[in-house]
């Protein structure tokens, strides 16, 4: 199956997960940023139908720097801007909304949304490579925890990579967390 195969599948099965989604589905991600308060975090806003990650990370907030990813350039590796639950957020690429302004930010924890994941660690993405520029770049640098957030209904068997794709480290669903 090709990247572009398993992206129009991965859309479909997370569209019916989001549609059936629990209350509460940010539950084990807000138990993993518990045991790592005041790393610095990036999370995302979610768009579409992602998993949304807005409650763990404004309780993260509370504990430490929180920030959300910035596109600057395609192609390019992702800044990340501070991020609070009281946020003025204007509209970025692609739609997703940023914050309109704060400081800089490097996180040492990423919540990664993603279409399809499986449990050897990799990710399908939107397939602009934004997160494997940005963790390549990260990982270089130092230490850092790459943590898939996803409906457990996103699981497959194996998501079709590349060399380039980089892997997470954990991935969070509404019902379990998985360490590769």
């Amino acid at each position: 199956m090709t990247k572009e195969d398993a992206r129009r599948a991965a859309f479909v099965r997370r569209k019916a997960a989001h549609e059936a989604a629990p209350v509460g589905a940010a539950g084990r991600l807000s138990e993993i940023l518990a045991g790592h308060r005041g790393v610095p975090v990036s999370g995302y806003l979610p768009i579409r139908t992602e998993i949304d990650p807005v409650s763990a990370m404004a309780e993260a907030a509370a504990w430490g720097p929180v920030g959300v990813p910035v596109i600057e350039e395609e192609a390019q590796p992702l800044r990340f801007r501070e991020w609070s639950p009281d946020a003025v957020l204007v509209p970025g690429p692609f739609g997703v909304p940023v914050p309109d302004e704060g400081d800089w930010m490097t996180p040492e924890i990423l919540i990664i949304p993603l279409l399809a994941f499986d449990r050897a660690g990799a990710r399908l993405g939107y397939g602009g490579g934004y997160y494997d520029r940005t963790l390549a770049a990260l990982r270089a640098d130092g230490a850092c925890l790459a943590v898939g957030f996803a409906y457990a209904a996103q699981e497959v068997k194996m998501v079709p990579t590349e060399p380039t794709d980089a892997p997470l480290d954990m991935i969070v669903t509404e019902r379990e967390v998985i360490v590769p």
